[in-house]
């Protein structure tokens, strides 16, 4: 006695659709809450005398007022990935030197210190490549990245209860 084969599974044809436009409000206020930290980091380092606003950080507002859901947005993967991130580029300075190349390692091996310490942040693999390529000052350099991404993460924690959202989803 012979079976037959099985029939294939029907093959969807549905294709994935682009996610439903976000609610006036909800798009309003995560707009005011990027562009208010992004200002007051560029307020704060004025007063300091020293650049806070890098192009990472205006992504990482980007995900704390547009996505304050994801693990890309919570604290943790905010201010850790944006330090580990910083610390890898600065190991790899040490041991490259300056340079591209360092800075596409620094870039590529990020990811993987941040996912090992459960803290993924997708912009702080740039600040890894911004490390390697500039050559900061180590402490003032880590001082100033803390403090802005903690800037970011309380006017998100701000914005959120402003615009009737929560955030964080986790906290550690």
């Amino acid at each position: 006695m012979t079976t037959a084969p099985p029939a294939p599974a029907a093959a969807t044809t549905a294709r994935p659709t682009a996610p439903a436009r976000p609610r006036p409000r909800v798009l309003l206020a995560a707009t005011a809450v990027s562009v208010t930290a992004l200002l007051l980091l560029v307020a704060v380092g004025t007063v300091l005398h020293e650049p806070l606003l890098i192009p990472p950080l205006a992504a990482s507002m980007a995900l704390v007022a547009g996505a304050p859901d994801l693990p890309l947005a919570q604290p943790r993967s905010v201010v850790g990935g944006q330090l580990l991130s910083a610390l890898t580029g600065f190991a790899v300075l040490a041991l490259t030197g300056p340079g591209l190349w360092g800075a596409a390692l620094a870039g590529g091996l990020a990811l993987g210190v941040m996912g090992a310490a459960r803290a993924p942040h997708s912009p702080a693999a740039a600040t890894a490549v911004i490390v390697t390529l500039q050559n900061p000052p180590f402490w003032p350099f880590l001082a100033l990245l803390a403090l802005a991404t903690l800037l970011l993460v309380a006017t998100g924690l701000a914005g959120a209860r402003l615009g009737g959202r929560r955030y964080p989803a986790y906290w550690f």
